[in-house]
């Protein structure tokens, strides 16, 4: 398993609008591994693999369209005082308890800059019960860089990029980071295709790690701006112009402590995610039973999903266009939007598998 590729993609900053640095990591990663690469005027990258195989007699190639969204929830500066604090404007939906005292990195023009992330207020030892009760806005989040506000106004600019700044780590079967949504995604896209082309496929899966090519034209999009309205999937879609749209993100795993079981979504471990439905899409039936049929004769560990809230690009490769036949293939992801996101070795690998059977089926 291709731990460091994931521990890479992860690391690397790039919120919406500024993915420049992860597409400029996978288009190095991918080198040789599709027949044309080019980025569109949005930013995402489009890579084509054309069939190694004949399709059924009478039957046309499918053009099947893989979307991984490259960035991640993050913010652009938008203020700098006097004290040389930064203020910042969030690109992506965050949970303000999560924010607090955090570790961050100003990506700006001269160099990438440390700093921490702390609410405007008062310390525990001289704030009041209820000061402390008080659950503070993105917008009263400040960055300290430990510089002066003549050394800060040098460095930064407004509409420089910020992430919050948090190792790739194993954490017993799991693995554990910040941008799991969505390098997990860019992940599964190299190394299903890499799977079904044969390369590096040493112990994976049955069928589906010979190598045997697909009949399929292969669009394996790494797209932009999906943590504000999914709009890097939607003109890339337009572009490709898939038969079959299948959107590759993580999803809810609230299989934890004080989450009613009826509102878990998935269950760590139990596989990879086949989506029925999200708020933004219902997935086309036929692909439900399709991947099903898929991941059982392959043995791939499996799980039925439906999220209540939230959406992902498969909304846009769906509608884009005259439309397509859509679906979403997700990991349970535990505490999903934060730096302590965490998804399972056995689930990362059977998305891995299933992308790569179903890639070599059709």
């Amino acid at each position: 398993m291709n731990v460091d590729l994931l521990r890479r993609l992860c690391e690397t900053p790039g919120v919406p609008g500024r993915e420049e640095r992860v597409r400029a990591l996978i288009e190095n990663e991918v080198k040789g591994l599709f027949d044309e690469v080019r980025t569109d005027p949005m930013g995402s990258l489009i890579c084509m693999r054309r069939p190694t195989r004949k399709p059924g007699k009478g039957r046309q190639p499918l053009r099947v369209m893989l979307a991984c969204h490259m960035d991640e929830i993050g913010f652009y500066v938008r203020h700098i005082d006097d004290k040389g604090c930064l203020w910042l404007n969030a690109a992506g939906g965050f949970d303000t308890r999560n924010l607090f005292s955090r570790r961050i990195l100003v990506c700006a023009e001269g160099g990438d800059l440390l700093g921490v992330l702390n609410p405007g207020g008062k310390p525990i030892h001289i704030s009041s019960p209820e000061e402390r009760k008080k659950i503070p806005e993105v917008a009263e989040f400040y960055v300290d860089l430990g510089l002066s506000a003549q050394k800060v106004k040098k460095k930064v600019r407004i509409g420089d990029m910020v992430v919050l700044h948090e190792p790739f780590i194993e954490v017993g079967d799991t693995f554990v980071s910040k941008a799991m949504d969505n390098r997990v995604a860019c992940w599964l896209g190299i190394e299903s295709v890499r799977q079904v082309a044969g390369i590096g496929t040493s112990g994976r899966g049955k069928s589906a790690s010979k190598g045997a090519g697909h009949a399929c034209e292969i669009h394996c999009v790494f797209t932009v701006q999906e943590e504000v309205g999914l709009r890097g999937a939607m003109t890339s879609a337009y572009t490709v112009k898939p038969d079959v749209g299948i959107g590759i993100d993580t999803t809810l795993c609230c299989d934890t402590p004080g989450v009613p079981e009826t509102e878990r979504v998935t269950k760590q471990g139990d596989g990879v995610a086949i989506t029925v439905m999200d708020s933004s899409v219902i997935a086309t039936y036929d692909l439900v039973q399709q991947f099903e049929s898929i991941a059982r004769k392959e043995k791939i560990p499996h799980q039925r999903s439906i999220l209540g809230r939230g959406g992902t690009d498969t909304a846009a490769l769906q509608k884009a266009g005259s439309g397509a036949r859509a679906i979403t293939i997700s990991v349970g992801t535990r505490y999903i939007h934060t730096v302590t996101e965490m998804v399972h070795r056995t689930d990362l690998e059977a998305a891995r598998n299933l992308l790569a059977a179903y890639l070599g089926t059709v």
